[in-house]
């Protein structure tokens, strides 16, 4: 059997071995159980494949210093994280050794096994957070190179009560936090009323995809006021310092569907210490006005009210 030196010892492989331009091992595919001493513990990885759910077996990883980045686990295995213990079948880990994501679960979706046969196996898990206990069931539970605490990732679907700076909020797809501990960021699961500079804005963004928790539509600074938010129900009106008057509001387009009705790109806000800029979705910004001078007023945006919040969903 074939074996790669690593700085966890000798690993029996089988297959290609991926490695960096100066040699040094990048990826291989383990061919025998082999215990890896990692910050969170002894880790076997994944060798074999023994359901549907595994029909593939994901190789090890490694960053360009030697140890480990991604650890896919022949077996789910409780780990002790900074948040406290988890159930695990994928971890990686920053490039100092730190953990940074725990995944709960890690099929791998086909015809033979759906998101719907994987969600059916996640379990609520409770986490101490800086905003307190939180129970969901989570898709994945990042930390950054420090041990605390980056964000959540929930299973599509799952909602849960969050406190913020806006007070008791309905969250889905996922939350961050600044590394002092505040809250970064939540996505909300429903319109919600956020403070700003302008009044009061409604906020939600019917786009949201919640690949990772890391950066979602409603964010707060440090001290806790609204630094982003992403809204199809808020326009605002700008008064500039020459007079002159602007309004930054949601931008209506056709649906996807193709069928004559209308759908809502949000209007994405930012606020900055010197300038508001505004956005449709994940586009450029098409405005950045300086606060100097200018006033800011927050309205109803009338045309929400006869668009569909949600994309439609369009049948074959």
């Amino acid at each position: 059997m074939d074996t790669i030196d690593t700085c966890y010892g000798p690993l029996p492989i089988e297959g290609l071995v991926e490695r960096r331009p100066d040699g040094g091992v990048r990826a291989a595919f383990l061919a025998a159980p082999a215990a890896l001493a990692t910050s969170i513990g002894r880790l076997v990885p994944q060798h074999t494949i023994d359901d549907a759910r595994r029909m593939t077996k994901p190789p090890v990883t490694f960053h360009d210093n030697g140890q480990v980045r991604s650890l896919p686990l022949e077996t789910r295995t409780v780990v002790e994280t900074p948040a406290g213990p988890l159930p695990a079948e994928l971890v990686t880990f920053h490039d100092n050794g730190a953990v940074a994501r725990v995944f709960p679960l890690n099929g791998k979706l086909s015809g033979y096994w759906t998101e719907a046969d994987e969600a059916g196996l996640a379990e609520t898990l409770p986490l101490a957070t800086p905003v307190g206990r939180l129970s969901a069931k989570w898709l994945a539970v990042a930390f950054d190179p420090k041990g605390r605490l980056r964000s959540l990732t929930l299973w599509p679907g799952e909602e849960l009560p969050v406190p913020t700076p806006c007070g008791q909020l309905p969250v889905r797809l996922g939350l961050s936090f600044h590394p002092g501990g505040t809250l970064r960021s939540i996505e909300p699961a429903r319109p919600v009323e956020a403070p700003t500079l302008a009044g009061p804005v409604w906020a939600f963004d019917p786009d949201a995809v919640g690949i990772a928790g890391d950066d979602n539509s409603l964010a707060f600074t440090p001290d806790g006021e609204t630094s982003r938010l992403a809204t199809v129900r808020t326009a605002v009106a700008v008064r500039l310092p020459d007079g002159s008057r602007r309004e930054l509001a949601p931008k209506v387009r056709d649906s996807i569907c193709g069928d004559g009705d209308h759908e809502l790109t949000p209007l994405v806000l930012t606020f900055s210490p010197d300038a508001v800029t505004a956005a449709h979705g994940c586009a450029k910004p098409f405005a950045v006005i300086p606060k100097t001078g200018a006033h800011f007023t927050a309205r109803p945006f009338v045309s929400a009210f006869a668009v569909s919040f949600v994309p439609k969903q369009c049948s074959m």
